[in-house]
């Protein structure tokens, strides 16, 4: 009998991996993961099933991202009935990064995004409309806009496409193609410190909103989620 549990085992351990990976299934949390989107398409994208919020006055949304296409695409993207581009991560060109806030648009020229991951945190609150952009731990200067706005809630979060519509809408031409991991959220300013800390990765316990270790997701199309060697287990 123990001969056939150990023959067993490798059976067992082969068909959860596939469960775990089959597309349009939930699976919980990435840590120690990346998505990676090798080509581009229309239908290829991570759904991110974030904590419920009603709307917010304030946000911290960070990531680490690679991507050596030159076209402009979406890093994250956040729609709501109200507004396709509820909150938007939009890289336009290789140097010009920008914040959507619904109708508003606050450009950023920032370092050239290459082949290298690169830690991006985006901050905003309400009551001044301040904007601040932190690429691998060093800010950029403060912009004002979106002043007694609130982001609202109910939406949907896509990694991989922009949405023109609540989760679906995605134009071939505006697909991310390269690596994204390390994706949190909360619902507040982080200080500097603390963004520091996060820009260095690999996060146990994260946004209280997106938690890229705990946080359930689904995929569809040409995915690949992998093990990114850049965490402890």
């Amino acid at each position: 009998m123990d001969t056939v549990g150990h023959r067993m085992k490798p059976f067992v351990t082969i068909v959860l991996v596939i469960c775990i990976y089959l597309p349009g299934s939930d699976s919980i949390g990435m840590y120690g993961k990346s998505v990676r989107f090798p080509a581009t398409t229309s239908n290829s994208f991570a759904r991110l099933h974030a904590a419920d919020f009603s709307s917010l006055t304030a946000f911290t949304v960070c990531l680490r991202a690679a991507s050596e296409e030159t076209r402009s695409y979406s890093l994250f993207s956040y729609a709501t009935d109200f507004h396709a581009n509820e909150l938007l991560l939009w890289q336009e060109s290789k140097t010009q990064f920008q914040l959507e806030l619904g109708t508003l648009q606050i450009a950023f020229n920032l370092p050239e995004m290459n082949g290298l991951l690169r830690h991006i945190c985006v901050t905003w609150e309400s009551q001044e409309g301040e904007i601040t952009v932190w690429v691998n731990g060093r800010r950029s200067v403060r912009k004002v806009d979106g002043k007694g706005q609130v982001v609202k809630g109910l939406g949907q979060f896509i990694l991989g496409q922009e949405q023109d519509s609540v989760g679906g809408g995605f134009d071939i031409n505006q697909s991310f193609v390269g690596e994204i991991t390390d994706v949190h959220m909360w619902d507040h300013v982080l200080q500097s410190n603390d963004i520091k800390t996060v820009s260095q990765g690999c996060l146990r316990y994260g946004g209280n909103i997106i938690d890229w270790g705990s946080t359930p997701y689904t995929f569809e199309g040409i995915v690949a989620i992998e093990d990114n060697k850049d965490c402890p287990l």
